[in-house]
C-alpha cells in the first residue's frame, strides 16, 4: 500500500511538473500603436528639445501657495487615498487567484454518540456507546491546462491597471487643483479691474451731477452715469460668488473644510504665468505616461488572459485527494489499529454542458476584442486632448496680445475723453461707452491671462504629467 500511495505521489508531481509547461489560450501581446513623430499644433516651435520631466509640472509657475497646496492634497484627498485602497484589495485579490496553486488542506475532527440496534446483543447489554473521529483532508487540483496560471495572469494585469488608475486619479487632481487655484487668482484680478472701474465711475457719476447743478448738462447725463455705474457694480457679486464657490472647491481637494482656505487665498496674488520655454515631449511619450492609457492596456492584458482560463476548462482535470484520520470508539483515538487513510488522482471532464463553455470562450474572445478598441481609443482621445490644448495655449497667446493692446487704448481713451467732456467738447455719449470700453477690455484681458495658465496646466494633464515612470518600466 505504501509502495502505491509512494506510487500516486511521484507520478501527481511530474504532471504537475509537465503541466507548467502548457498553458492553453493565447499568450498576450501588446498593441502595435502607430503615433505621430511630432505635434500638428503651431507651438510645436516654442517646445524644447530636451527630455520632458513633467513629475512635478506645476512648478513651472513658481508659486508658493500653489507648491503647498499640491502637497497637501497628495497627503489629504480622498479621492486619491480611495485608489490607493483598491490597489491594496487587487493586491489581495492576486493573492487569491494565486492560492490555487497550493493543496488546499481541512483539519476536521468529531464526537458522536451512536445506538446499535443488533438484535444478536445479549439482552441487559448497554447499546450505546460514542464514536470520535479526527483527520486531516487535502484537495489540490493540478494546473494541467494553465487554468491557474491564467487566472493569476489576468489578476496581476487587473492590479497594475488599479496602480495605473491611481496614478491617473494623481494626474486629474493635480491638475483640478492648479485649475482652480489659477480661476481663483483670475477672479480676483477681475474683481479688482471692476473695483477700479466702479471707484472712476463714481467720480464720473459725482462729475455730471456737478454739471447739471451748474446748468451745463442735461439731467440725462446724470441718469446715464448712474445707469454705467450700476450696472458695473452688479458685475461684482457673481465674480465674488464665483471666488467662494472656487476656494470652496480648492479646499475640499485638499481634503478639508470648504472653508478652510479662505484666510490663505484671500490676499489678492498675481495670476500664475507660464514659462518662456516648454518641454513637453513627443506624442510616442503618451503610450508611457499617460495612466489611462496604461491602464486600458492592462485590461486588455487582464481579459486576454481570461480566454485562456475559461478554455481550460474544456479539458480533463486532474486533482489529487487525500485523507488521513482516525476512528475509534470510546475515546481509544490514538491506536495504531485506528488509523485510516487514502490517496488517488480524479480526473473530471465536462463530456457535454450544452456549449456552455465554448460560448463563455467566444464571450471572453469578444470582450478582448472590445478592451482592445477601448485601448486604440484611449489613445486617440490623448492625441487629441493634447492638440486641443496645446491649440488653444498657442492661441490665445496670439489673443493677449491684441487684448493688452485694446486695453491700453481704452485707458487712454477715457482720459482723453474726459478732458474733453470736462471742456464741452464732447458728448456724454462717448465717456460712458469709453469707460464700457474700458471696462470690458480689461476684464476680457484677466481673463485671458488665467486662460493661458489654464491652457498650459490643460497640456500638462493631457501629457500625463503628475508622476514619473519607474527605472523598470520604461521600456513597457
Amino acid at each position: 500500500m505504501k509502495k502505491r500511495v509512494f506510487y500516486w505521489l511521484v507520478s501527481g508531481v511530474i504532471l504537475l511538473v509537465l503541466g507548467g509547461c502548457l498553458s492553453v489560450g493565447p499568450d498576450y501581446k501588446r498593441p502595435e500603436t502607430v503615433m505621430p513623430d511630432a505635434w500638428h499644433s503651431k507651438i510645436q516651435d516654442e517646445l524644447s528639445s530636451e527630455t520632458p520631466d513633467i513629475q512635478k509640472w506645476w512648478t513651472v509657475f513658481e508659486d508658493d501657495i500653489l507648491n503647498e497646496l499640491i502637497a497637501q492634497a497628495t497627503t489629504n484627498n480622498l479621492d486619491l487615498k480611495t485608489a490607493a485602497a483598491r490597489i491594496e484589495q487587487a493586491a489581495a485579490l492576486r493573492g487569491v487567484s494565486a492560492s490555487q496553486y497550493f493543496p488546499e488542506i481541512f483539519a476536521n475532527g468529531g464526537a458522536s454518540a451512536v445506538q446499535r440496534t443488533d438484535r444478536n446483543t445479549p439482552p441487559g447489554t448497554d447499546r450505546r456507546g460514542a464514536l470520535y473521529s479526527a483527520g486531516l483532508s487535502m484537495a489540490w487540483e493540478l494546473d494541467l491546462w494553465g487554468r491557474v496560471r491564467r487566472s493569476v495572469e489576468s489578476a496581476d494585469a487587473s492590479w497594475m491597471a488599479t496602480v495605473e488608475d491611481y496614478r491617473d486619479v494623481m494626474v486629474v487632481l493635480y491638475a483640478d487643483i492648479a485649475l482652480n487655484y489659477i480661476k481663483v487668482r483670475t477672479l480676483q484680478e477681475r474683481i479688482h479691474f471692476a473695483e477700479n472701474n466702479l471707484a472712476a465711475q463714481k467720480k464720473t457719476k459725482a462729475l455730471s451731477k456737478n454739471r447739471f447743478d451748474s446748468g451745463l448738462v442735461p439731467m440725462l447725463d446724470v441718469s446715464q452715469a448712474q445707469l454705467n455705474y450700476s450696472r458695473t457694480a452688479s458685475l461684482i457679486p457673481p465674480l465674488k460668488q464665483q471666488l467662494i464657490v472656487t476656494i470652496n472647491r480648492l479646499s475640499v481637494l485638499t481634503g478639508q473644510m470648504p472653508y478652510a482656505l479662505y484666510k490663505k487665498l484671500e490676499k489678492v496674488q498675481p495670476i500664475p504665468v507660464p514659462p518662456a520655454k516648454l518641454v513637453l515631449g513627443l506624442p510616442s511619450e503618451l503610450l508611457r505616461q499617460r495612466p489611462d492609457i496604461r491602464r486600458a492596456e492592462r485590461n486588455l492584458a487582464a481579459q486576454n488572459a481570461l480566454i485562456g482560463a475559461t478554455k481550460a476548462e474544456l479539458y480533463p482535470t486532474l486533482a489529487l485527494p487525500g485523507t488521513l484520520a482516525l476512528e475509534a470508539p470510546n475515546g481509544d483515538l490514538f491506536k495504531g489499529s485506528n488509523l485510516a487513510y487514502s490517496f488517488g488522482p480524479q480526473v473530471r471532464w465536462s463530456i457535454f454542458d450544452g456549449g456552455r463553455i465554448r460560448s463563455q470562450v467566444h464571450a471572453e474572445e469578444a470582450a478582448t476584442r472590445a478592451a482592445l478598441h477601448i485601448y486604440e481609443q484611449t489613445v486617440l482621445k490623448a492625441l487629441e486632448e493634447t492638440e486641443d490644448s496645446m491649440a488653444a495655449f498657442a492661441n490665445e497667446k496670439d489673443r493677449i496680445k491684441s487684448l493688452e493692446t485694446a486695453s491700453t487704448s481704452a485707458r487712454k481713451s477715457v482720459d482723453l475723453v474726459m478732458e474733453l467732456y470736462k471742456s464741452g467738447l464732447t458728448d456724454f455719449q462717448n465717456v460712458l461707452n469709453m469707460e464700457l470700453a474700458l471696462l470690458t477690455q480689461e476684464d476680457q484681458l484677466a481673463s485671458s491671462r488665467g486662460l493661458i495658465s489654464i491652457d498650459l496646466v490643460r497640456i500638462y494633464k493631457a501629457l500625463g504629467g503628475g508622476w514619473t515612470i519607474p527605472k523598470e518600466q520604461g521600456n513597457e
